[in-house]
């Protein structure tokens, strides 16, 4: 199948799944066609990004394949739109002006590294999405983070952060893995 198809069945499967949060009036159709997209029907991993105004307004995604495609994207659209901790709950009035981007992850690569600095250099700008794990702790940033920190001691800082750890510093327990993503954007003016 090609990208942008499963691309276009991807934004539209998110786009409806929080529409109907909103009821049938707002709702967004996807066509019989994409759904049987065999790649729908498959285990995958997703992160469903919205954006108001170019503005983050919701994040939040699977880092390994559970369920099928379709229902993780429905899943986490939902969950972007209405659960991230981080906002409040996305309004009808703001449903139209949202801007939707769905990443598919790769499986998740470990990374061996001994150091900081060894795992710096193993990173590779732009391309991977990182998970951090130190005892119970966890975080991940899509690659896409690298555009806002660009540089890898930065990116890895903040990432630790996010895991509620100190930026100062390595613990021998961090493990690493890294991933790739396929992602696909609504146009800025959807």
């Amino acid at each position: 199948m090609s990208r942008p198809e499963l691309g276009t069945a991807l934004l539209l499967i998110a786009r409806q799944a929080i529409g109907e949060e909103f009821g049938d009036g707002i709702r967004s159709a996807v066509p019989a066609s994409l759904l049987e997209l065999p790649e729908l029907h498959l285990p995958g991993a997703s992160f469903v990004t919205l954006r108001l105004a170019g503005e983050l307004r919701g994040c939040i995604g699977t880092l390994e394949a559970q369920r099928p495609l379709l229902d993780d994207v429905r899943h986490n659209a939902r969950a972007a739109a209405f659960l991230d901790t981080r906002f409040k709950p996305l309004s009808a009035a703001e449903f139209p002006k949202i801007n939707i981007e769905v990443s598919l992850l790769d499986t998740p690569v470990p990374l061996h590294c001994a150091s900081e600095a060894e795992a710096l250099a193993l990173l590779r700008p732009m391309v991977d999405g990182v998970i951090l794990r130190c005892g119970g702790r966890r975080a991940t940033f899509l690659p896409q983070v690298w555009e806002d920190l660009p540089d890898p001691k930065q990116f890895m800082a903040q990432l630790k952060r996010k895991a509620g750890l100190a930026i100062d510093g390595w613990n021998d327990d961090i493990q690493l893995s890294r991933y790739e993503v396929r992602k696909w954007k609504e146009a800025p003016d959807q």
